[in-house]
């Protein structure tokens, strides 16, 4: 399924410790190099990896329209975690309330929730792994010791 719609603009990347999301760990080095991760955004990051993605995704342009509507786009957070040497990513999503705090008047179905979260995380993803193959150019850091095992 193709999602047919312009890419929103890029996310503001600000100052959160990504330690604090229940979904991301960093160990280690803290410049999480924001500032230069906005820029690669800006310069075309997001539109290739927005692009990918929608051609891609389930989501519908009623659900994407919800994301819009919400701003949703603009709780991505995007961080250097440099003992992995990778772009780590923290993509925003609908609570579990969603009904009760009546989020948005044509949210009406945990089938659209769930489609929404799961596609918002794959677009995080696919961000992610754009700007690591395609955009950076450092290395990491860290150097692992040379007595770790063999797995």
């Amino acid at each position: 399924m193709t999602l047919r719609v312009a890419p929103p603009d890029p996310p503001a990347l600000g100052e959160t410790d990504p330690n604090e999301y229940e979904d991301a760990e960093v160990v280690g080095d803290t410049d999480y190099k924001r500032e230069e991760l906005e820029s690669l955004l800006s310069d075309g990051a997001w539109a290739d990896a927005f692009e990918e993605w929608a051609a891609d995704t389930h989501l519908d342009e009623e659900a994407f329209g919800i994301v819009t509507d919400l701003e949703m786009i603009q709780e991505f957070d995007f961080f250097w975690d440099d003992f992995a040497d990778r772009v780590g990513y923290h993509a925003p999503g609908l609570p579990e309330n969603w009904r009760e705090r009546a989020v948005h008047p044509d949210l009406d179905s945990w089938e659209t929730v769930s489609a929404i979260n799961a596609g918002l995380a794959e677009l995080g993803e696919t961000v992610s792994q754009t700007l690591k193959a395609d955009y950076i150019d450092w290395e990491a850091e860290y150097d692992a010791p040379d007595d770790l095992p063999d797995f």
